[in-house]
């Protein structure tokens, strides 16, 4: 069986897979080893710092001669990034959270395909509405950040596919093995996008002991929340939370958002406990999916395992 779909014969891939643009972490050599694996390698662009993307998309273009994308924060990069990036030679750009209609025009222009990611029906209107190729459908499991009220992907994936048909649709959110991926593909799907598996992978660019949390955390252990965020003072809007294991700041503050916003000695003692070492200094971004990553492994062998269990799922299916 091969998993052929609109998105793979898009973009000329074997494999209907492709990582999470994750910030920081999908580096060039993430993206270029799920390539170099059959998907759509994306690197996570974040907010646009050009000095680090010039070495990851230095890393990405120097490993892989197979179509990558790089993704990155609507709401934070400015239009001179997206054009310089453009120029580097990206099979498709991809925009989430936020409004994608400032830069939708620049990227189509330069005869690059546009991925945009969506967390609600009108979000997926408006990615129909700028002329998006391809709509990432997040679901509340996933991790990271997301709606602060969404749909779970369950049911999420399959409005949107029908809404914005025949644009190929990714399901975003909980998809960690090939049944996640049988499961995208019979909702409507054309492929997924997957995070929290690539962040235990041997290319993704996160500190040993978050990879170790990952392998070891539960999706009892994560919730959705924008403490962290406001204890770290970034500037994530205020409708968009982020899914994460837990943290002892969660404990302290969980419901008193408003509370620690206003807090300055409070946020001022979180930077400090960071500092001090008696905090970790980044979260962990972690999906409900999480109990299903059992160990580190190459990303190119997370997609062949992902592709075969699907491919193994159907088949059940299609047997019974």
């Amino acid at each position: 069986m091969t998993l052929s779909t609109v998105f793979t014969e898009m973009f000329g891939i074997r494999h209907p897979v492709a990582p999470a643009p994750m910030g920081g972490s999908a580096g060039g050599a993430l993206a270029a080893a799920v390539s170099e694996g059959g998907g759509l390698g994306i690197l996570g662009g974040g907010q646009g710092d050009r000095e680090w993307l010039d070495r990851e998309l230095s890393i990405v273009a120097e490993t892989t001669d197979r179509p990558w994308s790089v993704g990155f924060l609507t709401w934070a990069v400015d239009a001179a990034v997206i054009e310089w990036t453009l120029e580097r030679g990206p099979a498709a750009v991809m925009l989430s959270f936020g409004d994608p209609a400032p830069f939708a025009e620049r990227v189509r222009a330069a005869g690059v395909k546009l991925i945009v990611q969506v967390t609600d029906l009108e979000e997926a209107r408006q990615a129909v509405d700028v002329g998006a190729d391809v709509i990432v459908a997040q679901g509340t499991e996933a991790g990271g950040h997301g709606a602060r009220r969404g749909r779970s992907t369950l049911t999420f994936v399959p409005v949107v596919a029908d809404l914005v048909a025949p644009l190929p649709v990714l399901a975003a959110g909980g998809i960690a093995d090939g049944r996640g991926l049988a499961a995208a593909l019979t909702l409507g799907a054309a492929g997924a996008l997957v995070g929290t598996r690539f962040q235990a992978t041997f290319e993704a660019l996160v500190d040993p002991s978050i990879a170790k949390a990952i392998v070891e955390g539960r999706g009892d252990d994560t919730e959705r929340s924008r403490v962290l965020d406001i204890a770290r003072g970034s500037r994530w809007p205020s409708n968009y939370a982020a899914r994460t294991l837990g943290h002892p700041y969660l404990d302290r503050w969980r419901g008193r958002e408003a509370e620690l916003a206003g807090d300055t000695s409070a946020i001022q003692a979180y930077q400090a406990e960071v500092t001090r070492g008696e905090l970790p200094p980044l979260p962990v971004w972690a999906g409900e999916c999480v109990d299903l990553v059992d160990g580190l492994l190459p990303a190119a062998n997370v997609v062949r395992a992902m592709v075969a269990g699907a491919e193994s799922a159907l088949a059940r299916v299609t047997r019974s």
